[in-house]
């Protein structure tokens, strides 16, 4: 799961940053309202956690903004304001959960699990397609009666295939939603990653496949 956390704070944001990448979410960091709101308009996340206050814009200001425009990913609000009609006013913006400054990270991660439990689109832990079904928690990709466990990036492209069969991905929004837009990765670790996964897809005799469109990008389908 994609997560866009806003926090100006650069040592919190490293540190939160990196416990929620320990536990497997691929996160996005920026530190100001306004570029939360440039990210999350671009629909690539299953969950933010914005700051209340930020420069250029605070996190309430920017939700507002982000709500308008139909973006209904769940959000979970930090701020060192704990007055009941701060808290209310947080909520009416369109937060989901709410959590006072300083936290503690087993607290935070708890509702971020919470948070992303109450999306419109619940994704389950084992997504199944065709004849294959992927394991979210131990990553391990099943066809049949052979299986092989997933690392990585190729992992993750396996899990938004899957989460999403027949969609077409182009290889800039892949690179976007996978490495992000701030990676300093080429272009061509898509096509390595990709490789890598229908090769996976091969050994374990499926019968789906990453088909490529040439000139438009991945998707999951049935073989033909």
């Amino acid at each position: 799961m994609r997560l866009l956390f806003a926090e100006d704070d650069r040592d919190l944001s490293n540190a939160v940053k990196a416990l929620l990448e320990r536990s497997g979410y691929m996160v996005d960091a920026v530190y100001d309202g306004e570029s939360a709101v440039d990210y999350a308009l671009s629909g690539a996340y299953d969950g933010m956690v914005l700051d209340w206050m930020m420069p250029v814009m605070d996190g309430v200001t920017a939700l507002g903004r982000i709500r308008a425009q139909g973006i209904n990913i769940p959000c979970l609000l930090l701020t060192a304001r704990d007055a009941v009609e701060d808290k209310v006013a947080g909520l009416d913006a369109g937060a989901d959960d709410y959590l006072s400054k300083p936290f503690n990270a087993t607290e935070l991660m708890a509702r971020v699990r919470a948070m992303l439990r109450r999306r419109d689109a619940y994704v389950p832990d084992v997504l199944t397609f065709e004849d294959l079904s992927l394991d979210k928690g131990s990553m391990e990709l099943k066809c049949k009666s052979r299986s092989l466990r997933l690392t990585g990036k190729t992992y993750k492209l396996m899990e938004l295939f899957m989460e999403n069969p027949h969609m077409l991905f182009s290889v800039q929004q892949l690179m976007e939603r996978i490495w992000g837009w701030d990676a300093e990765a080429e272009i061509n670790v898509v096509w390595v990653n990709i490789s890598q996964l229908r090769k996976r897809l091969s050994e374990l005799e499926s019968s789906a496949e990453i088909r490529v469109h040439r000139g438009s990008g991945y998707s999951l389908e049935k073989k033909l």
